[in-house]
């Protein structure tokens, strides 16, 4: 059906698309949750923002839970290196994670004005930090991980949590935040009415211009050529298997832009980002909710496929020994699994694509403190 080579660049392909699509789906309810706080006054508010996320939230964490399970079968030495190097990383993001849906049902179970704060703020966490956590990852990723693999291939992580937390990291976090946040204020702009929907404008407008600051202030760091990328200085076969530490790796690529030197076509990504930043920026000023989600959602695939772009063919560079990097080459599983696993995507991803837009068609509309007046006990 598909030579090794082409599955391999198909399923670096499907991986980015699962996570562009958790991004997007999920992006906009981590963002709303975090920005709780600030586009709601009241309980009857903040019930109005639970209550345009809770019903879909589930099902967007599916394209999380369908890209961990690819990741795991696709490229299961990736899969092992990060988990077992990024740990506490992975474990603060889990744990912000079960406290979503706990808040979700339990939330409005007693009317007590502390039982609800408490939840409130829960949730507004457990939003807050996934949201930052996934870009510290990113920025790590183009800064390297101090991992290596052993003559069997056993990999140990030679870094702590707090080496994570390196300034340019912590700007990439600073990326992921604002653009999860300003996808979830242009939802609350589209799923809101009246003094709420004006908030989370105000609150997206100042949002685009944060992400917009971070991400061309993270380019900027980049294009500085402070930070060396790698590059494949062998030759090798990209049809065949191959064992990670037969390549020899050099750093030889200055801020990670040699794919955008040799391939110019690629610098459409990190335009559409600046573009999708500023389209969602100059839609919030005209209060035109549906482009300014847009224009978020832009934003959103532009800032991924601008890093997935930087990285390729690396997806997980080694800072401490760089022929231990993992590339689309040599941390693919064998081309019997590739297939197999192809023909099950094929059929699945568009049944969830096709069932989440079903879901988002019929629960469509805005939510408005009436609504939850007129149904005390029929909503979250």
């Amino acid at each position: 059906m598909f030579d090794y080579e082409n599955l391999k660049l198909i399923w670096w392909v499907l991986v980015g698309v699962l996570l562009i699509g958790f991004a997007l789906t999920d992006g906009f309810d981590l963002g709303a949750a975090a920005l709780m706080p600030l586009v709601s006054r009241n309980d009857q508010e903040r019930r109005v923002v639970i209550n345009t996320i809770a019903p879909h939230w589930d099902g967007n964490q599916v394209w999380l839970i369908t890209a961990g399970g690819a990741l795991f079968a696709a490229w299961p030495l990736v899969y092992s290196a990060a988990f077992s190097g990024l740990y506490w990383a992975l474990l603060l993001v889990l744990f912000a994670l079960f406290v979503r849906p706990v808040g979700f049902d339990y939330r409005s179970k007693l009317e007590n004005t502390r039982w609800r704060r408490g939840w409130d703020w829960a949730l507004c966490i457990g939003a807050l930090v996934p949201s930052l956590v996934f870009g510290v990852a990113f920025g790590n990723l183009l800064l390297g991980l101090p991992f290596q693999f052993d003559d069997s291939l056993r990999s140990s992580y030679h870094g702590s949590f707090w080496q994570l937390l390196s300034p340019f990291a912590l700007l990439a976090g600073v990326v992921s935040l604002s653009m999860l946040c300003l996808h979830g204020g242009t939802w609350l702009m589209m799923r809101t009415e009246g003094v709420m929907a004006q908030r989370a404008r105000k609150v997206s407008q100042g949002l685009a211009f944060v992400y917009l600051a971070a991400f061309l202030g993270a380019g900027a760091w980049l294009a500085a050529g402070d930070i060396n990328g790698l590059v494949i200085s062998s030759s090798f076969d990209p049809n065949v298997a191959l064992n990670p530490l037969a390549k020899t790796v050099a750093a030889g690529n200055p801020g990670w832009l040699g794919n955008y030197v040799t391939y110019p076509i690629t610098t459409i990504a990190p335009l559409l980002g600046v573009f999708g930043g500023l389209l969602a920026l100059i839609a919030a000023l005209g209060d035109r909710p549906r482009i300014a989600f847009l224009g978020s959602s832009l934003a959103i695939v532009g800032t991924l496929c601008t890093a997935g772009f930087a990285l390729f063919p690396f997806v997980m560079p080694s800072s401490l020994d760089p022929a231990s990097s993992l590339t689309v080459w040599d941390a693919v599983s064998s081309h019997t699994t590739l297939v197999i696993m192809l023909v099950a995507a094929s059929i699945f991803v568009p049944l969830i694509l096709c069932y989440t837009l079903w879901c988002y068609a019929k629960m469509w509309g805005t939510v408005t403190p009436a609504h939850i007046n007129d149904n005390p006990h029929g909503l979250y």
